[in-house]
This record gives C-alpha cells, sequence and structure tokens, in this order.
C-alpha cells in the first residue's frame, strides 16, 4: 500500500482550470433573482432578523457592520463569514474585525432556514445583503428593493481587510479617498456613515479621541471617560453606544451628534470638523428625508462592488467553509461547467480522502462521501473543509 501510494503521489497533477469568459459570468443582479427559485427567502430571512433583533436590538447594527466589512474587502461576496482553520487564514481575525465583528451565528441561523426552504440556491453573499436591509428596516429605518445574485467566494484576504477598511482613526481625506476608490462617492460616505446612528463601538475605538481631543463636547468626553480608562488594556472592550440620543433606532440624530461635537469615533467627528463634508452633514441633520434617500442610493451602490456572478464563485451550503470541486483525471465527466477544477491523476483503489488529505490538500479537507472505491464513471467529487 505505502509503495503504491508512493507511486501514485507522483503522477498527481494540480489544474486549474478558469472559464470566466463566458455569457452567464457577467450576469447582472437583480431584485427578482430568486422570484422563481426561491419564492419565500425575503420572508425566511425577515423572520430570524426580527428573531435576533427582538432578543438583542444591537444585533441589527451587528448585521449591518458585516455587510459593509465584506462588501469593502474585495467586493460583496460573503469572504468575510469564513472561519479560520489550520490550513486556510480568513478575514475574522483581521485588526477591523477581531473582537468586533459579530453576528456570525445569526447568519448561520439565516442559512440554515434559508437551506431548508430552497437547499443549494441562495449565497452567503445575498443573505448578508438582505440582512442588512431587514435590520435597518427593523430598526426604523428605510427599506429598498436589494439587488441579487452574488455567489460566495471560495478565499478571503487579512491583509487586504486590514488595508481596506477604515480605521476609526481615519481622517477625512483618507475616508474620501478609500470610498472613491470603491466607486462611492463624498456623499455616500457621508451618508453610509449614518449607520452609526446605531450600534456601539469599543473603549480601545475611541479612548484618543475623549482623551486627547480638542474637537469633543467636554461633558460628553467625561462622561465616556467614566467607562474608558485612560490607560490601554483596562477596559479596552466596555462598550458605548455610537449614537447617545437613540441608539437603537435608526435615524438621523447622529448628524446632529456631529454638529454638538458629540461624535465617538475620530472618523465621526472628522466629517464636522471644518471640511467639504460639514454641508452634508449639515443638510442631513434638518433633513432626514434626504438622509434615507441618500443613504438607500449608497447601500444599493456599495452591494454592488465586485460581485461574482454567473459561474464564478459557489454557492456555499454553510457559510464559515468553502467547497471544493474535485474532478479526476481521465473520466468522462463535465468539469468545464464548474468555474475553477482541481483536477488530480489519483489512484482510484486507495482511500482518496487520505490520499489528497497527505499529498495534495490540507489534511482538514475531508471528501463529502466515500470515493475510497469510485468507479470508472464517477469522476466528480466534493470535498469540504471539515476542521471546524
Amino acid at each position: 500500500m505505502a509503495s503504491s501510494f508512493s507511486k501514485f503521489s507522483q503522477t498527481l497533477l494540480l489544474l486549474v482550470l478558469f472559464w470566466g469568459i463566458t455569457s452567464s459570468s457577467n450576469a447582472q443582479l437583480s431584485t427578482d433573482y430568486y422570484s422563481k427559485s426561491c419564492p419565500n427567502l425575503f420572508s425566511t430571512v425577515k423572520f430570524t432578523v426580527h428573531s435576533a433583533i427582538m432578543k438583542e436590538a444591537r444585533m441589527g447594527a451587528s448585521l449591518l457592520r458585516l455587510f459593509f466589512h465584506d462588501c469593502f474587502v474585495n467586493g460583496c461576496d460573503g469572504s468575510l463569514l469564513l472561519d479560520d482553520t489550520s490550513s486556510f487564514t480568513g478575514e475574522k481575525n483581521a485588526v477591523p474585525n477581531r473582537n468586533s465583528a459579530r453576528g456570525f451565528d445569526v447568519i448561520d441561523d439565516i442559512k440554515s432556514a434559508v437551506e431548508n426552504v430552497c437547499p443549494g440556491v441562495v449565497s452567503c453573499a445575498d443573505i448578508l445583503a438582505i440582512a442588512a436591509r431587514d435590520s435597518v428596516k427593523l430598526l426604523g429605518g428605510p427599506n429598498w428593493d436589494v439587488k441579487l445574485g452574488r455567489r460566495d467566494a471560495r478565499s478571503a484576504s487579512r491583509a487586504a481587510a486590514n488595508n481596506g477598511i477604515p480605521a476609526p482613526t481615519s481622517n477625512l481625506n483618507r475616508l474620501i479617498s478609500r470610498f472613491n476608490a470603491l466607486g462611492l462617492s463624498t456623499r455616500d460616505l457621508v451618508a453610509l456613515s449614518g449607520a452609526h446612528t446605531i450600534g456601539q463601538a469599543r473603549c480601545t475605538s475611541f479612548r484618543a479621541r475623549i482623551y486627547n481631543e480638542s474637537n469633543i463636547d467636554l461633558s460628553f468626553a467625561k462622561t465616556k471617560q467614566s467607562n474608558c480608562p485612560r490607560s490601554s488594556g483596562s477596559g479596552d472592550n466596555n462598550l458605548a453606544p455610537l449614537d447617545i440620543q437613540t441608539p437603537t433606532y435608526f435615524d438621523n440624530k447622529y448628524f446632529n451628534n456631529l454638529i454638538g461635537k458629540r461624535g465617538l469615533l475620530h472618523s465621526d467627528q472628522e466629517l464636522f470638523n471644518g471640511g467639504s463634508t460639514d454641508s452634508i452633514v449639515r443638510a442631513y441633520s434638518k433633513n432626514p428625508s434626504s438622509f434615507s434617500s441618500d443613504f438607500v442610493t449608497a447601500m444599493i451602490k456599495m452591494g454592488d462592488i465586485s460581485p461574482l456572478t454567473g459561474s464564478k464563485g459557489e454557492i456555499r451550503k454553510n457559510c464559515r467553509r468553502f467547497v471544493l470541486t474535485v474532478k479526476a483525471s481521465g473520466g468522462t465527466g463535465t468539469g468545464a461547467s464548474f468555474t475553477s477544477v482541481l483536477t488530480a491523476q489519483i489512484p482510484c483503489s486507495l482511500p482518496v480522502h487520505s490520499h489528497f488529505g497527505l499529498t495534495v490538500l490540507p489534511s482538514s479537507f475531508r471528501f463529502t462521501k466515500d470515493y475510497s472505491k469510485m468507479s470508472s464513471n464517477e469522476n466528480v467529487m466534493i470535498i469540504e473543509d471539515k476542521s471546524k
């Protein structure tokens, strides 16, 4: 067995085939994408989101933030949801997400509920988009038709997350530059920042502002200092609401806070600090309808950032791990129908999960069924990461 294993190991061949140049690869997102394939999608997602928010109002802001952090890193592709494993590094432990991004269990619950009504149809990336919309609406904000048809990434980038998600210490120029790089205007920046009308932030994100900055209401700063000690490492995870007026209701009070120098984060107050965005902040503080309309426009634009469509990516069954399609060489299957096909010459008489696990794929990967006695015409195998 060992000699056979060694012999066949030498014949292994990896070949990734890309089939991106097809008409389906250029498919567009649409609001009725699942109207036939999953007609109960919206009600299913809304029920689970509503239940989560009823248990904890803050969860609405957390789900909305997941969509932001997903779209800002290589597009809205669900990459944020992938767990780290012994062989895979995802985005959850990037600096902007570590001990901060939350709501993954709720996304799991939504995905499970959706799989029950239409298995293998709806992507995790689209679930994020719908959950974000429902969260805003359920907390009193505007409603909009969500464009759908995204597929899920098979990869993630911690480096891109570290570099691409604006830090709470960002100045206005940095914020404008980053948003512009993604096709979002300065007005989109201010409107989307209005999402901070809900949710909370950790002490470590605003400590420097409440102790060191001068463009801050002194009473506001003193109040925040009572729950956020000056010394780093003490109370780092203590929370404060981003909007001191209505922290669990989606409205325009955030902009009133900025005018009163009560923005919690440095990046918040940068929007109203004598710069080019002051006029937009003033307008939104006076006209909630204008803010709501621009927020919807910006959310739709953000949802259009580099989606995977057509034959690109996949539809995950579990949002925390991607599935690989493996094709054994010499068979008669239609590997070209997959976005990327990992082709290898394998010894069908051997336990192929061990063979691939030791030689080609990380040991945490397992086949979804036993292919150790694969027949000659059974040439397509599905594997997934089982380390979590």
